[in-house]
């Protein structure tokens, strides 16, 4: 199994942590965004996108951070991270789409222009990010995870993001409950820091 990816890429972060909580070996591969590497034509070959991540298992490529995870939860048979019942099945399923929705025009969008210089409205990706955050925040007031009552691929959807807002001048100190989720996240076993840098609100 081998994971094409890049260490200050949220995205790709998501599928490396989720393959460290599971304890699944695989082969790293970095891709060099600076070098433009992801859009290469041996690299294109893989993900007509050119995107990071990619996840190759065997014969199978999978492209997509989310669907890295539904593919290695299902490959893996652990419906403990992708429950199997309809309405927490939905539950997970909401959460992944925020995470493509709304955490990538807030958090993840404030974080391209500070990180990789991207041409985009920071202060309107840091209005997104800051309606984002004060949702979680609510939602996360009444649970300890957000799609029940145990850690699943929803939490590591949004992890990456939301812990590095700050390198995209999202100040989350005044969000107590997406804090004490985060530290829920960072504890469990296995868990994966995310590489910072110092930029935005945490040079």
């Amino acid at each position: 199994m081998k994971l094409y990816y890049h260490h200050l890429s949220g995205h790709s972060h998501r599928a490396r942590l989720f393959l460290s909580l599971l304890g699944v070996d695989y082969e790293p591969a970095f891709v060099d965004l600076a070098k433009g590497e992801h859009k290469s034509e041996t690299f294109l070959k893989i993900n007509r996108f050119g995107q990071v991540p990619v996840l190759v298992d065997g014969d199978t490529v999978i492209a997509d951070s989310n669907a890295i995870m539904v593919y290695l939860a299902k490959s893996k048979q652990r419906p403990d991270w992708l429950p199997e019942s309809p309405v927490e099945a939905a539950a997970v399923q909401r959460w992944l789409s925020v995470a493509a929705g709304e955490v990538a025009s807030g958090p993840a969008a404030a974080r391209l222009v500070t990180v990789f210089g991207a041409t985009l409205d920071a202060a309107n990706a840091i209005k997104k990010a800051h309606t984002l955050l004060a949702v979680v925040d609510q939602e996360l007031a009444t649970r300890e995870w957000l799609a029940g009552s145990r850690p699943t691929i929803a939490d590591v959807a949004l992890y990456s993001y939301v812990s590095a807002a700050p390198e995209g001048n999202v100040d989350t100190s005044t969000y107590p409950h997406v804090l004490a989720w985060l530290r829920r996240v960072e504890d469990l076993p296995g868990f994966l820091a995310f590489d910072k840098t110092p930029v935005g609100l945490a040079a």
